[in-house]
């Protein structure tokens, strides 16, 4: 069935529809920058966007353009613009309610890998690396993961941990690593599902479906088996102003959402 949306305007939206109002969210570029832009115009107004490199709420200008990050059109309206040590306290403080992460990899426990795939000492391919990824996922106390899904990204065993979800998935094993009790992964949002854990055994579990996928699709794009909500949702395509909104106003030129294949 064709689609008359991009994966990534699905996963935009979807982190948009999540993000609570007056909470605070640490965000980085990309979908989840785009995501929380988003969500402030149209469901959440009164969340405090922060970013690594040191701004707190700002009212980001746009549209949004390429490499944009860290600049003043990235900063306006900021209630402050600071450095990345004060934001980190924060977060370890447990002032910061969501962070957004995208991955390259992620296991059934929620850790993700956003450094190398292959060994390490000699990779296959080599990202970017933490940045302050590791840190929001340590600290923050609820984390949103947004990524493809492909089978070579959800993997029994991920090639390096760059970020920590709930590591071996045993109880406190995150508390016993020195990390802040009640943080960890909340949700995976795919180009295909939405994901939370399990509240037992912090397995990935799956509650709803986007539409025009089937279970069976979702699952054969996994190297893991992860719990299955006993009431599976539908998710709602993007809607008309959801779409008008990322395509006239946030990103006209497509440099995050794409655009959608004749």
């Amino acid at each position: 069935m064709s689609k008359d949306y991009t994966d990534i305007e699905f996963m935009i939206c979807l982190i948009a529809r999540k993000l609570e109002d007056s909470k605070t969210v640490f965000v980085g570029y990309g979908m989840p920058q785009i995501g929380a832009i988003l969500g402030q115009r149209l469901y959440s107004p009164n969340i405090c966007q922060i970013y690594e490199y040191g701004a707190i709420g700002p009212d980001v200008a746009t549209p949004f353009m390429r490499n944009m990050m860290a600049d003043s059109r990235n900063s306006y309206k900021a209630y402050a613009w600071t450095t990345m040590n004060p934001l980190m306290d924060m977060a370890s403080a447990g002032l910061i309610d969501y962070g957004i992460l995208g991955a390259a990899q992620i296991d059934m426990y929620g850790n993700i890998n956003s450094t190398s795939t292959g060994p390490y000492e000699s990779p296959e391919r080599r990202f970017a690396g933490s940045g302050g990824g590791n840190e929001v996922a340590s600290f923050c106390w609820k984390t949103i993961i947004v990524m493809q899904h492909q089978k070579r990204k959800f993997l029994e065993k991920i090639d390096f941990m760059t970020s920590p979800g709930y590591l071996d998935g045993s109880e406190g094993a995150r508390e016993k690593a020195g990390l802040p009790k009640g943080t960890g992964p909340h949700l995976v949002i795919t180009s295909k599902a939405l994901f939370d854990y399990h509240p037992k055994d912090h397995r990935m579990c799956l509650i709803a479906i986007a539409s025009g996928e089937s279970k069976e699709s979702v699952l054969g794009d996994m190297d893991f088996v992860p719990h299955i909500s006993d009431d599976l949702l539908v998710i709602e395509p993007p809607s008309r102003d959801e779409l008008r909104m990322l395509r006239e106003d946030i990103d006209p030129d497509r440099v995050v959402i794409g655009r959608v294949k004749k």
